[in-house]
């Protein structure tokens, strides 16, 4: 009689009552175990078969968790979590609204305390993988990188200057336009990135507040370097109006012109475009970042199955209103209906948009957004005992309409268990809220806004 096969050691093994692989093939596994060495997955398949031939030193998970690919959120600020609660209220976007604390004003001290506050929400709401481009992108990735995220930062790239901008007046400011080139360029050599988990692209701001001089200049690097590029595109009437009257085109024929549109850039909002706008972006290859919480603060929707239609390669992000991607999902699914899409778009592709689609769009297809043998391990495990998670009857469709940011219960990144229990394992969650308030009264005070809440 043949003696049994010696179980294969591995790092970690997940255990769970349903996974949903997202691998294209609309699989859905239940009684499912991941097996995990070296920040990889080796195995993921029936729970009793992946158990018996694989060993590890530590099991996680039980029946009631539900076991999906970490989000990929690919559009975000995280410092600007400073303004929520107050600017959806008052105006657009933070550099565009007059009596908001403007990213000048902050130091690169409370640039990284408040960035750390941006990471927490994203991780503790199952992002896993992010984008994130504001001034300071040292500090930025080093909040990222302790949060145990996978992240790809930039620096905020821009020639207007910011106090004209926000009240409503574009002025060049070339100082501004060389510092935050310099700074960009800085930091894609910088040891920020060598972690292993931290990427650089370049961020320039947007075609408004851009020059055509600028933004040829920032083409020009990342064709030598081929770096993915971030920008904000057709998010405004103002930002239209700006580039119509300054160059004679629309943002999108200007960031053509310059050689920016093509498969590297991630570009998001992308609402105030016109039929030409959405054929020459879809013919492009680019990605769109859709931002439905955003957008709709100030009234908008974005559109998303046209420009897919287009050609267009469809992601999701948060921005700064919210760190909840499975808020996002569900107003992204939401809006396209508004817009006339009906039931021809439904959960999964949605759901699509936020794994498969934000990985390609990074340069990431089959390593992130998916669970399959070979894949990083970057694993969102949800607590199926939540009423709003019962029943699972179709595993998509339970998570775009019903999941909330509230449910992620475990999350691990590269083989790292990051959050275990709804609490970071790898900074103090509360240590870190607490700072982000104390920094954001600063700021708003310095800002000459009076606090409603804060005791005299």
């Amino acid at each position: 009689m043949s003696a049994a096969p010696v179980p294969l050691s591995c790092d970690l093994i997940l255990r769970g009552g349903v996974a949903l692989t997202m691998d294209g093939t609309g699989s859905v596994l239940a009684d499912v175990a991941i097996a995990i060495t070296n920040g990889r997955i080796v195995a993921i398949g029936d729970g009793a078969e992946v158990m018996g031939r694989f060993v590890a030193p530590r099991a996680i998970g039980a029946p009631h968790h539900i076991l999906m690919p970490g989000l990929v959120n690919t559009h975000n600020h995280t410092p600007l979590m400073v303004v929520r609660g107050v600017v959806e209220d008052i105006g657009f976007a933070p550099a565009y609204t007059p009596g908001v604390p403007q990213g000048d004003m902050l130091s690169a001290e409370e640039i990284y305390l408040l960035a750390r506050l941006g990471a927490y929400e994203m991780l503790r709401f199952g992002s896993t993988t992010v984008v994130d481009f504001y001034r300071h992108p040292a500090m930025l990735a080093r909040a990222l990188a302790e949060a145990g995220l996978r992240g790809y930062v930039g620096g905020r790239i821009m020639d207007a200057d910011t106090q004209a901008l926000a009240s409503g007046r574009w002025v060049a400011d070339r100082r501004l336009g060389e510092r935050t080139l310099a700074e960009a360029v800085d930091f894609l050599d910088s040891e920020a990135i060598a972690s292993g988990t931290i990427a650089p692209v370049l961020g320039p701001h947007a075609p408004d507040t851009c020059s055509r001089e600028l933004l040829d200049k920032v083409a020009a690097i990342a064709k030598a370097r081929n770096c993915v590029v971030h920008t904000h595109l057709h998010q405004s009437p103002g930002e239209v109006a700006v580039v119509e009257a300054r160059e004679n085109c629309r943002p999108v024929d200007l960031l053509e012109d310059v050689g920016l549109l093509d498969e590297n850039l991630v570009a998001g909002h992308c609402i105030h475009m016109n039929a030409g706008d959405i054929e020459r972006f879809g013919r492009s290859g680019a990605h769109v970042a859709h931002i439905p919480i955003g957008n709709a603060a100030h009234g908008s929707i974005a559109p998303i199955v046209a420009l897919e239609q287009a050609g267009a390669k469809i992601t999701l992000a948060t921005d700064t209103k919210s760190g909840d991607m499975f808020e996002s999902l569900r107003l992204a699914l939401a809006a396209a209906r508004i817009r006339g899409a009906g039931f021809a778009i439904k959960s999964e592709r949605v759901l699509g948009w936020a794994t498969r689609n934000g990985a390609a769009a990074l340069g990431l297809a089959g390593e992130v957004g998916v669970l399959r043998a070979g894949a990083q391990a970057d694993i969102v495990m949800l607590d199926g005992r939540a009423p709003n998670l019962c029943p699972v009857i179709d595993g998509p469709g339970l998570i775009v309409h019903s999941a909330n940011g509230g449910n992620v219960d475990i999350v691990v990144i590269a083989g790292r268990v990051v959050l275990e229990d709804r609490r970071p394992t790898l900074f103090d969650g509360d240590e870190v809220v607490a700072s982000a308030q104390a920094v954001a009264r600063r700021l708003w005070k310095r800002a000459g806004h009076r606090s409603r809440v804060e005791a005299a």
